[in-house]
């Protein structure tokens, strides 16, 4: 890809997509962890005009369809958990239901889970998987 279409976005006051690391390390790692428990990944990434949900995933078990926000912290202060505040569980919900319209009637289970992951400087990470940590609030 050239370069110069970048410049020109960045000289015009555009802006290109910055890139996070540690997010996109955090996303593999809870998309394995899901993997390994048996979860159906289904998309990762899913973009609307109402924002994005990290991971959609079936689980094995209930056959819920998981909408999924994942959320790497280099430490516990704060907790990632606590990341996902309610305008951002609202963002979430609306980006799910805007995927659910999809489905006929009736549309499969729903559940909002979080994965929490601290992940210190050379040290392997830690990762907590909040099953249906909201319901939506819209």
């Amino acid at each position: 890809m050239s370069l110069l279409p970048q410049w020109l976005a960045k000289f015009f006051g555009g802006s290109t997509p910055a890139v996070d690391p540690l997010g996109d390390r955090g996303e593999n790692v809870a998309a394995k962890e899901l993997r390994n428990k048996g979860y159906r990944i289904i998309q990762r990434n899913f973009e609307c005009k109402f924002g994005e949900v990290d991971i959609i995933a079936r689980d094995p078990n209930s056959k819920e369809l998981v909408f999924v926000e994942v959320k790497t912290r280099k430490d516990s202060d704060p907790e990632p958990e606590e990341q996902v505040n309610l305008d951002k569980q609202r963002q979430i919900a609306k980006v799910a239901e805007h995927y659910m319209a999809r489905f006929g009637t009736p549309p499969p289970p729903v559940r909002f889970d979080i994965i929490a992951i601290i992940w210190p400087r050379n040290q392997n990470p830690i990762i907590r998987h909040h099953e249906d940590a909201f319901a939506s609030p819209i």
